[in-house]
């Protein structure tokens, strides 16, 4: 509109060649701004060509302004195109603009083409660079949407298996506390003597049920890492040791701390579950929980003498999630960390569990 303005105030507003041209370019303008329904039927890409087209029109015109007029929209046309369409495209546009310049006679040539040369390079590289930054960070949206699926995912089996926890443990005492508590009830209309003993054991059901349960609820609660990694597994195989009544030692040897505090925690986890699996399950008399390193790696080992699983030899994570064997929620956390599990299991003699992780 502003060249309009000063073509028509130059020629006392009669309308040449470059007065139309500029008229029909402000039309096309006005309705391409105004009339956004056009990007649905390919209009950037029409609209780079008409662009494109007006500042050859421009740069070619004996007009007295064209200089800056072409250098200000090649300017724009070149901006777009980095902007909005892709690499190729601003390639082409600064392609074309330099050929133009060579093969095509304006009366600026030789003043437009260093800038042209210039400005075209540096907006290639803008564009390259710019449909790098977005595949990166469609990638990175992606990758996002993965670690949400596999969160949720976590989630629902950390619920299914405190739901098995529960229907395996609780659910089935309280059941059984259900019933003897009905035969006691009939006991105590026959033999009370007989009563009276049978509410005695009742009672150390009881006692061992609410044991299990708080052993349950504090494996359940998050871990807190004071001081060292070595330090806070010392205080939870002692207090594992208290609460469960299993004799427990803990072996340490030099290692390297992980660098991230999240490694520990989940390091910590997976040795409390691992405790809590050879009380509810092992029947051992003996726990023997070790840390060292091993060829740059953390070593974490936990060894019981109970009945073991019901497989018998020594499988890897790879083959125990192949064949679908060993503790779910132990294997996912390792996955998780990167590392490396090994169960060797010897039913009637015990289990040991080592998780190997690269420092």
């Amino acid at each position: 509109m502003s060249c309009l303005t000063i073509q028509l105030i130059s020629y006392s507003f009669a309308w040449t060649d470059s007065a139309i041209l500029f008229a029909g370019y402000t039309i096309y303008a006005c309705v391409a701004l105004f009339w956004r329904s056009l990007e649905d039927s390919g209009y950037p890409t029409l609209a780079l060509i008409v662009d494109f087209v007006f500042f050859f029109l421009s740069a070619t015109s004996n007009a007295s302004y064209s200089y800056w007029v072409s250098s200000v929209f090649y300017a724009y046309v070149l901006i777009v195109a980095v902007m909005l369409h892709t690499w190729w495209k601003a390639v082409v546009v600064a392609a074309g603009a330099i050929i133009l310049a060579y093969v095509v006679p304006s009366l600026h040539a030789e003043v437009l083409r260093p800038g042209l040369i210039s400005a075209g390079i540096l907006g290639c590289v803008v564009a390259i660079q710019r449909e790098y930054l977005e595949e990166r960070l469609s990638n990175a949206s992606r990758q996002t949407v993965l670690y949400r699926y596999d969160a949720e995912k976590a989630r629902e089996t950390e619920r299914q298996r405190i739901a098995a926890d529960f229907h395996d443990g609780p659910l089935q005492s309280f059941i059984s506390f259900q019933m003897r508590l009905e035969i006691i009830r009939k006991l105590l209309l026959r033999d009370v003597g007989s009563a009276t003993e049978e509410l005695l054991q009742l009672q150390e059901l009881c006692k061992n049920q609410v044991n299990e349960l708080r052993s349950f609820v504090r494996s359940m609660r998050p871990v807190d890492v004071e001081g060292s990694l070595n330090a806070t597994l010392r205080r939870v195989v002692e207090q594992f040791q208290k609460d469960s009544g299993i004799p427990s030692s803990f072996v340490s040897a030099e290692f390297l701390e992980p660098s991230e505090p999240e490694v520990s925690l989940e390091l910590l986890q997976i040795v409390r579950e691992a405790l809590y699996n050879v009380q509810k399950h092992s029947s051992a008399t003996r726990v023997a929980v070790s840390i060292a390193k091993s060829d740059k790696a953390l070593e974490i080992t936990v060894e019981d003498n109970g009945s073991g699983f019901p497989f018998s030899g020594k499988y890897s994570l790879d083959e125990l999630e192949l064949l679908r064997l060993g503790p779910m929620s132990i294997k996912r956390r390792v996955r998780t960390l990167g590392g490396d599990l090994t169960l060797d299991s010897r039913p009637g003699q015990g289990a040991g569990l080592k998780i190997r992780l690269a420092t």
